[in-house]
């Protein structure tokens, strides 16, 4: 119900999948002994995009968005040739070791030059802290670059949270969040909700708590569609 640590740690205590996230120190203590923890390249550069803000002649923090688009455009180009994760793991072993290098030497440099309270020298301890995280997507072909599909999909509810105070108490906090992990889980897998809903909620009230997992989106769809 808040950004404590105790909410995540309960939520995430026994995963062993793939974790991305910003750099909130909370995530770092949370999880199952397998659990693989990535950063967000998006949260990264968003740090230089505000030192260029401040200082729109700095180049250096001018570089470090150019070169961090860069990286992006790595993976732009896996989209538009619609390649697998398989093909896009090759097509990021090739081009992007080197450029990760030169931006984290780049980084390196800037931060020793960079005042120690200016957003540039922020951002660069942000992005070196983060390093290991932030490279794991080339060991994980399936890791996206940042999460800005998981962000996206809860923006809604920051926008439309004052809207909703008729909802109820807290308790109702949990249901709403498993409604909208439905809805967008059908937007994700490019299925139409109503037609899902349609077809899973009669009926429900009755179905064996067993049977739950073959009517998730993704299993009403490998059977439907």
């Amino acid at each position: 119900m808040g950004r404590g640590r105790e909410g995540p740690k309960r939520f995430l205590e026994k995963f062993d999948g793939l974790l991305q996230s910003d750099g909130y120190a909370v995530y770092d203590s949370v999880g199952g002994p397998k659990m693989v923890h990535a950063a967000c390249w998006s949260h990264a550069r968003r740090k230089f995009i505000e030192a260029v803000k401040l200082h729109p002649g700095d180049a250096a923090a001018v570089r470090m968005v150019t070169r961090i688009n860069a990286l992006f455009a790595i993976d732009a180009e896996a989209r538009m040739a619609k390649l697998d994760h398989a093909a896009r793991h090759t097509l990021r072993s090739k081009k992007a070791p080197a450029l990760l290098e030169e931006i984290k030497t780049a980084i390196a440099a800037a931060h020793a030059k960079a005042l120690p309270a200016s957003a540039l020298a922020k951002a660069s301890n942000y992005t070196l802290a983060l390093w290991p995280k932030l490279t794991r997507f080339l060991q994980y072909p399936e890791l996206e670059l940042s999460n800005n599909l998981a962000e996206n999909s809860m923006r809604p509810v920051a926008l439309g949270r004052k809207n909703w105070i008729h909802i109820g108490s807290q308790q109702a906090g949990p249901k709403v969040a498993a409604i909208f992990s439905v809805v967008e889980t059908c937007r994700r897998i490019n299925i139409p909700v109503r037609d899902y809903l349609a077809a899973v909620l009669p009926g429900l009230v009755n179905t064996p708590i067993q049977r739950l997992s073959q009517l998730t989106p993704t299993a009403w769809a490998l059977r439907n569609l």
